[in-house]
């Protein structure tokens, strides 16, 4: 494995660099973007349940608050319970853009790992190359294993930009579709309490 990194030259370091970054960003977001973690059971079951007691106060709210970011949005709602509609569907929305933004974090430095990669793969093989031509031109071409430090050089750095650029672009796609299904969850969510208070009140 030494022997392989040493013959990708240079190029070869920032490329590890990113795959180290690629991994961490991957594995923090599967933790951080796991369906109990964001959308809480029975949310608006507890909302409506407060509410029908007369116990929804400022102190369940700020409960709610602190449970996860679904409870974010609906405390958001909450807190302009007795104005109308409008109001409270401004307020959740306001506050749904935040929420979107915090589960969408290091996905944009995935994505430009994902993008990066195959180019700087790409620059060391034009690096490897243009050594080749520099021995052909030098030293001719006698002698096979004079080139094989340039060829070595353009092929590995090809494969680990490919390496660290599959997998960083098919989770960047799998983490944007999984935050998209997330915020629409929460929408729903949102809308539904926003119902239940209102239908309430009629």
């Amino acid at each position: 494995m030494l022997e392989l990194v040493q013959s990708g030259g240079i190029l070869i370091w920032p490329l590890l660099l990113c795959s180290v970054i690629s991994l961490a960003i991957i594995a923090e977001r599967f933790w951080s973007l796991q369906t109990k973690r964001i959308l809480s059971t029975n949310l608006v079951i507890r909302v409506w349940e407060w509410n029908k007691k007369g116990v929804l106060n400022e102190q369940h709210i700020e409960k709610l608050r602190r449970d996860s970011p679904l409870g974010r949005v609906l405390a958001a709602g909450l807190v302009n319970r007795k104005h109308d509609r409008e109001v409270m569907k401004e307020s959740i929305e306001e506050v749904g853009r935040h929420v979107a933004h915090d589960l969408e974090r290091f996905l944009n430095t995935l994505g430009t790992i994902a993008s990066i990669s195959p180019l700087l793969g790409l620059l060391g093989t034009v690096i490897g190359m243009i050594k080749v031509f520099a021995v052909i031109t030098a030293q001719g071409v006698g002698d096979p294993s004079v080139l094989a430090e340039g060829i070595s050089e353009a092929l590995i750095t090809t494969a680990v930009g490919l390496t660290v650029a599959i997998p960083s672009l098919m989770f960047y796609r799998y983490f944007r579709g999984r935050v998209d299904e997330l915020v629409v969850t929460m929408e729903q969510e949102a809308l539904k309490m926003v119902e239940v208070m209102h239908g309430e009140r009629e």
